[in-house]
């Protein structure tokens, strides 16, 4: 078998007797300096043997688990009437006929149109200089990557999905995701391919971005920010409110109540993550920022006619 897993060193997968994936696992605890989680990467990758394969199956594994792992709760709390409490849009409860069409829509997305760059994912890693070896970066690097990330892609999806809702991209592609007014977890990646090509380069191109200008990227760190961004799209799409809400703690965060007024108003609030882009530039959404606006117009025109 042959991989790259283990970057420049001596080291190598074709010398341990047992190759099978729990042999090989269990060889690795004689390599100093690696935690379970990395040896667990190196098994795998030396028990594929084949590094693309291994890659694009990753990926498309992460994708797959964490999406529709994610979505799963909120449809069972969509179930549960005790929850309506929480349900932002309390009369609009999505059927389970309307829930299979969304997961089935979306998963054959899945496998027609987003297969295809996943599995061609690992010769861009080769080729732009991405490390897929052990051992891993330390924590606070892929910690401080990840939170830029985050904002890299709530610019890209700022600007970029406020774009769709012009004319003819509002019409012949954002309004499919539109389709749903009161959204839930599934509706998530419910979109025209394009915009899942469009918006999807802001999530991929983030990381490549970073690494063009710091030459600093580990496969790993993308997978954990691929799983939060998944888990942050279907949080946002969830419909629900809590009291316990991430936007209760860290106020700029968007979460589920500022995407639901966009669904809801078919206008503003048009970022992915964060509040700032909508706030700064006066996309809010909902009857509150229209109010905000208008009295601000008022105040605007009275100044006006004052000064006249």
């Amino acid at each position: 078998m042959s991989s790259n897993v283990f970057g420049n060193t001596t080291l190598s997968i074709d010398n341990f007797v047992d190759t099978s994936f729990t042999g090989t696992f269990a060889n690795l605890k004689d390599v100093a300096g690696l935690n379970p989680l990395e040896r667990l990467w190196a098994a795998y990758y030396g028990y594929i043997g084949n590094d693309l394969f291994a890659t694009g199956l990753l990926f498309f594994s992460i994708h797959e688990i964490m999406y529709f792992g994610r979505c799963l709760p909120w449809f069972i709390i969509d179930r549960i009437p005790y929850f309506n409490r929480w349900k932002i849009q309390d009369t609009k409860i999505p059927s389970n006929k309307e829930q299979w069409e969304c997961a089935k829509s979306v998963l054959i997305s899945h496998f027609l149109v987003e297969a295809f760059p996943i599995w061609l994912f690992h010769p861009l890693c080769t080729r732009m200089g991405i490390s897929y070896s052990v051992p891993f970066p330390s924590w606070s690097n892929v910690a401080m990557q990840i939170a830029v990330f985050f904002v890299m892609e709530d610019a890209w999806h700022y600007w970029f999905h406020r774009g769709l809702h012009h004319g003819v991209f509002y019409k012949y592609i954002h309004k499919q995701h539109h389709r749903y007014a009161a959204p839930f977890g599934f509706a998530a990646e419910y979109a025209h391919p394009i915009e899942v090509a469009l918006l999807g380069i802001g999530t991929v191109g983030s990381p490549l971005l970073w690494l063009h200008f710091t030459g600093d990227l580990h496969l790993f760190t993308i997978c954990l920010w691929i799983s939060l961004r998944l888990f942050q799209a279907v949080d946002a799409h969830s419909g629900y409110e809590f009291p316990w809400s991430l936007h209760h703690v860290l106020p700029i965060w968007a979460g589920a109540d500022h995407h639901d007024e966009h669904h809801h108003h078919f206008i503003g609030n048009y970022a992915s993550s964060f509040r700032w882009w909508d706030y700064v530039l006066d996309t809010e959404a909902g009857v509150t920022a229209k109010s905000t606006r208008e009295s601000k117009m008022k105040k605007a025109a009275g100044n006006i006619k004052k000064n006249n």
